[in-house]
């Protein structure tokens, strides 16, 4: 889940780590949102061609070849499942959600019920989404422990992402996932970008398991050899 939100330790307040849409109090009755942005509001879109985008486009390559290799083939055996949604918390649009909890309702009529305090207990709206906690997924199948809706375009995006994603020219380490490495992934992404750079690692004050690996070009270097994307990661793998 890229970003997952964070519930504290009473699960009554949960923020939205960047670059996901607005955080807020959920699971109260009323919920205050309090966006979070990802890009300062005088941020001009990147060029393709510019460097920062190409070095976004690598990390994001990066991030998801070392998921491929060393995440998801963990998810089996994992003592934590994130798909029980008991420490994380799934943010879902409309279609995603009348699919995997299978409603047969309109979105009206959902809502309704939900406001009504008819709707799954494990879900809330808000700002148009709806945010699913503490009672695992539908289409977790926890025999096999996998996702049964898996390369589907029904997976929620944030389901894909976690729990290692680029953000703005770094990359967000998730370790509430015990498969991720902090030194392996350092690693990955050395050799996709080369010596031209420096990773920093950076924990977040208020919930230190999200770190951000922090890039850097080092003053100098000749980096445009060496930025191959995960390609040159996953064959030394």
């Amino acid at each position: 889940m890229r970003g997952a939100p964070v519930c504290t330790e009473d699960c009554g307040s949960i923020r939205l780590p960047q670059p996901l849409r607005p955080a807020g109090a959920l699971f109260k009755t009323a919920i205050v949102f309090e966006p979070i942005a990802r890009a300062s509001p005088g941020r001009l879109p990147m060029s393709p061609r510019s460097p920062r985008h190409l070095l976004a486009k690598t990390l994001t390559a990066t991030a998801a070849a070392y998921q491929a290799e060393n995440i998801i083939s963990h998810c089996p055996q994992c003592a934590k499942p994130c798909c029980r949604l008991d420490q994380l918390v799934l943010e879902l649009d409309w279609k995603e959600l009348k699919a995997i909890w299978q409603l047969k309702e309109s979105r009206k009529e959902f809502d309704q019920r939900l406001a009504a305090g008819n709707g799954p207990k494990e879900i809330r709206a808000g700002n148009g989404l709806y945010y699913g906690h503490q009672k695992a997924c539908p289409a977790f199948d926890e025999t096999h422990g996998s996702c049964k809706v898996y390369g589907q375009d029904i997976k929620p995006p944030g389901c894909s992402d976690f729990p290692v994603y680029e953000n703005d020219g770094d990359l967000i380490a998730d370790l509430r996932c015990e498969a991720v490495d902090l030194e392996v992934l350092t690693d990955w992404i050395t050799r996709a970008l080369g010596p031209g750079y420096r990773i920093d690692q950076s924990a977040d004050e208020q919930f230190p398991f999200i770190v951000t690996l922090l890039v850097r070009r080092v003053a100098g270097a000749d980096v445009g050899s060496r930025r191959n994307g995960a390609k040159g990661s996953a064959k030394s793998q």
